[in-house]
């Protein structure tokens, strides 16, 4: 990370353009505005009029201008390119994540402009129309767990003239339902509730029928279970978390990565951006050193994945573009 920190991309906004085009037009320039990757119908304006990185499509029907960043989580952005840059590695490179003060502080923008920067980048972590996980002689886990701090409803009684408390139920809404083919990727869900008809869609959507589906002893497993090749379980109230190849230590491994960031490094997160910060943490799981993916190829997937997607400030009068 050390040597990457010195690259001129951090540095020069036209080595920065040059370094995104590369991974975003890797295959030649496309309009994002028509399509059109004909590469003798695209122009490159490059006079003293025109801003540096300004391309023509010469479609008959388009004839629009465009940037590499038109159609993704850049457009219209006024932090310059190296700063996105910057961010964009700091954010691939920490495995539990990087704060927003933290890079606020270390690229000088105003923290605000840092925050939304790093939602921008999430949504460009988030990925979709994946293929159902596992397969025949594969094994994927399944759990669920609860993220934020937990509400203690009292229930009390009356007693006289005096209520008494009988006892304390504890409530968390946040959960999470995270699914992990072993030695491959995750995914993960955060969902209103984590009952047996929530968890039953999750998994049948997201995990081949002949996969080994391997859960602990809960009862949210038990119907669905049963439409697999094989389900395997570990009695963790019973203390037993290995039985020969039978574990949940690997989704188990990954929540504890997870929450060690949110509490250690974001510390807070409005429940209605949980998904994006699981987003993030699924995307650096899913690119990881352990699959032979380095700093510099994670850096490179992710800005692959900034086309076609945006985020923007949700005002009064735009109802119709959620943040």
């Amino acid at each position: 990370m050390a040597d990457l920190l010195k690259n001129p991309i951090f540095l020069d906004e036209t080595k920065a353009r040059d370094w995104l085009e590369a991974r975003v037009w890797a295959n030649g320039r496309v309009c994002p505005h028509c399509g059109n990757a004909d590469q003798d119908k695209i122009t490159k304006l490059d006079g003293e009029a025109h801003r540096p990185g300004l391309y023509q499509c010469n479609e008959t029907e388009c004839r629009q201008q465009f940037t590499v960043t038109v159609n993704t989580v850049f457009e219209r952005s006024k932090i310059p390119l190296t700063k996105w840059l910057a961010a964009l590695f700091l954010m691939t490179a920490s495995k539990k994540g990087v704060s927003a003060h933290q890079v606020h502080r270390m690229l000088g923008i105003s923290y605000k402009s840092t925050w939304f920067l790093m939602h921008r980048l999430r949504e460009a972590m988030r990925t979709c129309g994946l293929e159902p996980l596992g397969g025949e002689g594969k094994i994927v886990e399944a759990d669920e767990t609860y993220f934020g701090k937990p509400e203690v409803a009292h229930v009390s009684k009356q007693r006289g003239n005096r209520p008494y408390i009988k006892g304390n139920k504890i409530r968390n809404s946040r959960a999470i339902v995270a699914l992990v083919e072993r030695g491959g990727t995750v995914r993960s869900f955060h969902v209103a509730v984590a009952d047996s008809n929530t968890v039953a869609g999750i998994v049948n959507a997201n995990v081949k029928k002949e996969t080994r589906l391997q859960t602990d002893e809960s009862n949210l497993y038990k119907r669905v279970g049963k439409e697999f090749a094989a389900h395997e379980t570990v009695n963790h109230g019973r203390l037993e978390y290995v039985r020969g190849d039978v574990t949940t230590n690997t989704i188990e491994s990954y929540f504890s990565v997870f929450k060690r960031g949110m509490r250690g490094t974001y510390q807070h997160c409005a429940e209605k951006h949980l998904h994006r910060y699981l987003a993030e943490f699924d995307f650096r799981y899913n690119n990881r050193v352990a699959l032979g993916i380095e700093d510099t190829e994670r850096a490179d997937e992710l800005a692959k994945g900034i086309v076609g997607k945006r985020l923007t400030y949700k005002r009064p009068h735009q109802k119709d573009i959620p943040f």
